[in-house]
């Protein structure tokens, strides 16, 4: 299976299209790969029940909705858009360990990196995972 089997598959209006609970469906996956990536490469040698905790410092709904709100003056106004519709998005669950402003929120923060990928626009995603990283290292 070719990593570019989905290459050209949706344009900009069909993922903007798409329910933003979908779009976040798939921003979740993406960050998460690439947190995790990152942390390995960070601390090849640590064990995984710590790297696991430091992935969960990024991927949990209250250190994404902390970093969104760092982000907001980054966004363009289409990805703006996106993370509004995701953010105002009922979802019909709240997680345990969130609450409900930060779990939308967060949400909103999956969509766009959803639509992003979608829409192939690897750059964008690129220069938002970096300035969150950056985020990360300097609290």
């Amino acid at each position: 299976m070719e990593f570019n089997l989905l290459r050209n598959s949706f344009t900009k209006q069909e993922a903007k299209n798409l329910n933003p609970l979908v779009l976040a469906f798939v921003g979740d996956a993406i960050y998460e790969l690439f947190i995790r990536a990152y942390i390995v490469n960070e601390n090849r040698t640590t064990h995984v029940h710590k790297l696991h905790v430091k992935a969960v410092s990024f991927v949990k709904a209250h250190a994404q909705s902390e970093f969104i709100k760092k982000l907001l003056d980054s966004l363009n106004e289409e990805e703006l858009s996106i993370y509004k519709r995701g953010r105002n998005s009922k979802s019909g669950t709240v997680p345990k360990n969130a609450d409900l402003c930060e779990y939308r929120s967060a949400t909103g923060f999956e969509a766009i990196f959803g639509y992003l990928y979608l829409t192939e626009q690897n750059d964008r995603i690129n220069y938002l995972l970096d300035k969150i990283i950056k985020i990360k290292i300097g609290e």
